[in-house]
Parts: structure tokens; C-alpha cells; sequence
């Protein structure tokens, strides 16, 4: 499906996916393959900063930002961690628990996005329970687009 979907997109593609189906392909495979079709970027949010290290020399070997994930419960000096670790972008997730829409997004995703604004020129994008106008305008949200699908 990406084959067919990247070439008619003209923005970068980052993709979403947990850390198994990239185990279960071999992660120098996946990455390889993920970086042929036109991929840009990969949030994978099953792995921790800390476990990074054989994604990321992948993601450099084919020129694939990884991107990190943060939290409103991410505790400060961690949060720094995966700010400066992060590449392209940082993915502030803005809600705790389960994925989807909300009514309303908390007031501390506003704090969190001048922190993290404030310590980098990374474009931050604000992602879970986004979803209506109002939160896109009043959060400064990157990307509010979500394609699921199995590969």
C-alpha cells in the first residue's frame, strides 16, 4: 500500500509502526525497504530512548529520521533527553491512555509545547486525541493525518 501511496504525496512521510513487525522482517531489511518506497521518517513508539541504538544506526545507514516520543507524564530531564535525540521532529503525544478522539485536549500540552519549543528548532507535532479544528489552532499541530494499516 505505501508503494502506491507515497508517490502521490507531496509532504514527507513518517511512518507508525511497533517495533515487532520490524523484528519480524529484520530490521536492516525493513529499514531498507521502508527507505525504497519513499519513507522519510519512522516513529516506532514501543521502543524506549534508551533501546534506540540498533534502530537508529539503521535509520542513519538509510537516511530515516527516527522519531521520538514524549509525554505529558515524561518527566523533565528525560523529556530534554528525547527532545535532543529526537530527529526531524518531536512527537508530543498529548493525552494519557488509550488512542482517540477527545472533547478536549489538556492545558498542559500547551505548557509542554513551549518547553519543548523553548530547548529546540525541532517542529514538535502534537498527536493522540486530536480531533477537532479548535485543537489543531489552539495547539499548533504538525500532522493531524492517520493512516492505519497491517502490513
Amino acid at each position: 500500500m505505501l508503494r502506491e501511496v507515497v508517490p502521490q504525496v507531496s509532504c514527507p512521510i513518517a511512518l507508525f509502526t511497533y517495533y515487532n513487525p520490524i523484528l519480524k522482517r529484520g530490521i536492516e531489511k525493513f529499514m531498507s525497504t521502508v527507505k525504497d518506497i519513499g519513507v522519510h521518517g519512522l516513529v516506532v513508539p514501543d521502543v524506549p530512548l534508551e533501546e534506540t541504538g540498533v534502530l537508529r544506526k539503521e535509520a542513519v545507514k538509510n537516511k530515516l529520521e527516527l522519531v521520538l516520543l514524549t509525554t505529558p507524564t515524561t518527566p523533565t530531564e528525560r523529556m530534554k533527553a528525547i527532545v535532543e535525540a529526537a530527529d526531524g521532529f518531536v512527537y508530543l503525544v498529548s493525552s494519557v491512555g488509550v488512542t482517540g478522539a477527545r472533547a478536549s485536549v489538556s492545558d498542559r500540552v500547551q505548557t509542554l509545547l513551549r518547553d519543548i519549543k523553548e530547548s529546540t528548532t525541532k517542529p514538535v507535532a502534537v498527536g493522540f486525541g486530536i480531533s477537532k479544528p479548535e485543537h489543531v489552532k489552539q495547539h499548533g499541530v504538525l500532522m493531524v493525518s492517520l493512516l492505519v494499516v497491517p502490513w
